[in-house]
């Protein structure tokens, strides 16, 4: 008898998990591993929001259920994030909904949306959890082109009317994860066009939206007149305020899509523990100066990386935002050949391209979520790899 559902049998495996089974060999091995192939930040929460979640852990109230939709004082904290940056209103009871991190929310969003079957454009290079989301919900997956040419903003008249009219759902993702590319008000005004005529739902995923840098401003989607009408926007709180593990996220937009999630959510999980939200509703009330901080350590970084790497021959591009580098490699190799050569002679991580989807072949992707001394010793390390062999 076959135990196992036919997603689970399916289901490609998590290239994340495989180099961290490597990282876990060599270790035991005795091997100095130097990991710049995930997006974890290594930097700490600031100490404000620490003494908040303190805080909060004091409240014997703070350990009932929390609401489903999230705690008034996050929602609302959400909804005033929102007009400050944005200058876009929301109605935080039915336009904002705690998520359990944004990846939670994007893979319970598409089986509250998605019947077997359906469409979804996802774009390649891309995070590969849409593809997942996808898969769990029995979706169909088709890749929306990117590519370098094109700063890898969508390329919306390659894919032909045909698909736009079967397609239910369409992935956009700026800044992006993992080419670091970023976008302006044009792009999303152009993609809502392109969803009310074609009947298409838009799901933003803006994890990474301040994580920028030479005076860069990301947008919001929901800076479109009428993004509500077809769209919703994911938000983190992972990359700018270091909360990873806390898992705090939020979707904010169109409320008929917020309350189909709310009822998925309602009957699978009972929302993130109140003393996260509340520490994570001071750093949305924040002034955003520790963000500002962060970004700073992060630049610092990135040109380092940028520098030497353009010294070894390699012709990487220097992001406004995110803190990866998308990386050309020697084209002697694949993007899993150079990958692995880099583990295995120089103990260093990072990620082939073609985790993201097939257009990431010839890349690879590097974080910069390790202190300025580990790049250091990545770069020496790289340069006592033969390539030439």
């Amino acid at each position: 008898m076959n135990m196992f559902s036919d997603i689970v049998r399916t289901m490609p495996p998590y290239l994340f998990s495989q180099f961290q089974k490597k990282k876990e060999e060599l270790i035991k091995k005795g091997i100095d591993v130097i990991d710049l192939g995930i997006g974890a930040p290594d930097l700490p929460p600031p100490s404000f929001v620490v003494e908040k979640l303190k805080e909060e852990l004091n409240e014997p109230t703070n350990y009932t259920y929390s609401p489903y939709a999230g705690c008034k004082e996050y929602r609302e904290a959400v909804a005033h994030f929102y007009e400050r940056e944005y200058g876009v209103q929301l109605d935080p009871d039915t336009e904002v909904l705690a998520l359990i991190g944004s990846k939670e929310g994007i893979v319970h969003l598409l089986q509250a949306m998605l019947n077997p079957g359906d469409m979804v454009l996802i774009p390649d290079p891309g995070y590969p959890v849409y593809r997942t989301a996808v898969h769990f919900a029995r979706g169909k997956s088709v890749y929306l082109p990117l590519d370098a040419e094109n700063g890898y903003v969508p390329l919306f008249s390659k894919l032909p009317s045909l698909i736009y009219e079967d397609a239910k759902i369409m992935f956009l993702n700026y800044p992006s994860n993992p080419t670091t590319a970023t976008v302006g008000m044009d792009t999303f005004t152009e993609a809502v066009s392109l969803a009310k005529k074609h009947h298409i739902f838009i799901v933003h995923d803006s994890a990474y939206s301040f994580v920028t840098f030479q005076g860069f401003k990301a947008p919001s989607i929901l800076q479109v007149n009428g993004a509500k009408e077809v769209a919703v926007e994911f938000g983190s709180l992972s990359k700018s305020y270091n909360m990873a593990g806390c898992r705090i996220g939020y979707i904010v937009g169109n409320k008929d899509v917020i309350k189909a999630l709310s009822i998925i959510k309602s009957n699978t999980d009972t929302c993130q523990f109140i003393p996260i939200q509340k520490a994570a509703a001071a750093a949305l009330m924040s002034d955003h100066k520790s963000v500002q901080a962060n970004n700073r350590i992060y630049e610092q970084r990135m040109n380092m990386m940028v520098e030497a790497l353009q010294a070894l021959g390699m012709k990487v591009q220097r992001p406004k935002a995110t803190f990866f580098l998308w990386i050309p490699i020697f084209k002697e190799y694949s993007s899993a050949q150079f990958a692995a050569k880099l583990l295995e002679e120089a103990g260093v991580i990072v990620t082939p391209g073609t985790a993201f989807g097939p257009s990431g072949e010839g890349y690879v992707r590097l974080s910069l979520s390790a202190p300025i001394e580990r790049l250091r010793q990545a770069v020496e390390r790289l340069k006592q790899v033969n390539w030439e062999a």
